[in-house]
């Protein structure tokens, strides 16, 4: 499996748990005390960080530091949108593609030749 797909792979999967970590405690933990949250979002950003550590060692082999950031970036806007919108019951904005398509133009300027 070439690297770059590795990397993206184990990067979608740090951003699921990231996300989570993030944002779920929002409509979880809403009524509980911030540092509840905070130990539970921790305890969750864990397991992002046991699959993005490797992630980013794997795609420096192949790509520079800007490659992998925008890759990053572009994967959590992808992961993003469905958690907002299937989860957290958020409406459908036309902003996330303005959004997709700036982060696409991003992600053109950072792995062209």
């Amino acid at each position: 499996m070439p690297i770059w797909v590795q990397t993206a792979l184990l990067l979608a999967a740090s951003n699921v748990f990231m996300t989570f970590a993030w944002y779920g405690h929002l409509k979880n933990l809403s009524t509980s005390p911030w540092y509840i949250a905070a130990l539970v979002s921790w305890g969750i950003a864990l397991f992002e960080y046991l699959l993005q550590v490797p992630a980013n060692r794997i795609g420096a082999q192949e790509l520079d530091l800007a490659q992998l950031k925008i890759m990053q970036e572009a994967i959590t806007l992808v992961v993003f949108v469905p958690f907002a919108v299937l989860y957290m019951q958020q409406p459908l904005k036309l902003d996330y593609l303005w959004a997709a398509l700036c982060i696409l133009g991003a992600v053109y300027f950072i792995f062209r030749a």
